[in-house]
């Protein structure tokens, strides 16, 4: 009796709650099956968001909560056009490197853009050599570089695909207001911004190939630093035995 009687004195009166709420769904066994908790239902599939921000495959933020239906966020090139210097960092060296030979050999420069993009094997004398034909073709019947820029052109498009950066049109529309009924489909915002890569490409070439090149050094390593590491083996220098003190 003492024992039944500690034990009942030091029970939690919420367990015996608990106990009597237990014994009342049995009272009534002809009811319907309670619903299962709120906790326990299958919840919907959500995108997984983080800090705001939704990825895609390839890394790059989502400017909105959700994944479907929503545009994705435009990010601006690293560098203006008229640039051409460059800017005051770690890749001040190679911005120097990039307006020089965006100055005396643009066919160097876009060979090496186009290199750097990861196509196949072979894409830098495959893009190099045509570009040169067609700048010599240029500036010896028309007195100008107006053919290569046709040929080039592709490899800004490309680029802007790639990181999701913003076109002619869109910072037109960002700066001034026009050409806002251009982005409203996405087939007529296309084939704007393809518009927009020509004339750049055609009047403002060396600048735009400067700024492709900046863009994607700052972005991607070249393809000739992914080698495999050698293990060079340093043999052990020459040892001698000393004399015991």
């Amino acid at each position: 009796m003492a024992t039944n009687q500690y034990n009942h004195e030091e029970s939690n009166p919420l367990l015996q709650q608990a106990q009597q709420d237990d014994k009342k769904p049995n009272e009534h066994s002809n009811s319907k099956t309670p619903e299962a908790p709120e906790a326990l239902k299958p919840l919907a599939f959500e995108p997984a968001i983080g800090n705001g921000y939704g990825w895609t495959a390839d890394g790059l933020p989502l400017g909105h909560g959700s994944v479907v239906g929503e545009p994705m966020g435009r990010t601006q090139w690293n560098s203006s056009l008229c640039a051409c210097l460059g800017r005051n960092d770690e890749f001040c060296s190679s911005d120097l490197e990039v307006c020089l030979l965006g100055s005396v050999a643009p066919c160097v420069l876009y060979g090496s853009n186009v290199e750097r993009l990861g196509y196949a094997p072979g894409t830098f004398s495959n893009h190099c050599l045509p570009y040169s034909g067609l700048y010599m073709i240029g500036n010896s019947c028309f007195g100008w570089n107006c053919l290569a820029p046709w040929f080039s052109y592709p490899s800004r498009t490309a680029i802007r695909q790639k990181f999701n950066l913003e076109g002619t049109c869109e910072a037109a529309t960002r700066s001034c207001g026009c050409c806002g009924s251009f982005l409203e489909d996405d087939v007529q915002r296309e084939l704007c911004e393809s518009a927009g890569d020509l004339a750049t490409h055609v009047f403002c070439h060396a600048c735009a190939l400067c700024q492709e090149a900046r863009e994607l050094r700052r972005r991607l390593p070249h393809p000739g630093f992914n080698a495999q590491p050698v293990m060079v083996m340093i043999p052990p220098a020459e040892q001698s035995m000393g004399r015991g003190t």
